[in-house]
């Protein structure tokens, strides 16, 4: 239980800061009060953990621990749901809704879709 423990944290700190980095240098040079940062690691974590599960499916590709530390531990630190919410009760409370809307509607399809592409891929390599 404690190396899975640590897995997960460890992988953790490095989504995390993945995340950080990210938002920090997309949304550095824009104007834009959109969250672009937190929109592309949403999708990006969507399409790396599509990867992992269909890798994880293949049975001898990966094992447990690293499908804990990689869809767990990193995908965890670097997708955004906290984040998300936050950025869409931001945007409710300055009745921003166009920018709600595209957020949600793109988080929601980008996401899922980057999921099943990740997938395509493994079966398409393998």
């Amino acid at each position: 239980m404690l190396r899975t423990v640590m897995l997960v944290g460890a992988g953790g700190f490095i989504g995390s800061v993945m995340r950080y980095l990210l938002q920090y240098y997309v949304e550095k040079g824009l104007a834009s009060t959109f969250p672009w940062g937190t929109l592309i690691a949403n999708v990006v974590g969507s399409f790396i953990i599509g990867i992992v599960f269909a890798l994880a499916e293949k049975g001898n590709l990966m094992n447990a621990e690293w499908r804990i530390f990689l869809a767990v531990g990193i995908c965890g630190g670097f997708t955004t749901f906290s984040s998300f919410a936050y950025n869409n009760f931001t945007m409710i409370k300055e009745q921003a809704l166009g920018s709600l809307l595209l957020n949600v509607g793109a988080s929601l399809f980008f996401g899922i879709l980057a999921v099943y592409l990740g997938i395509i891929l493994i079966r398409v390599i393998f």
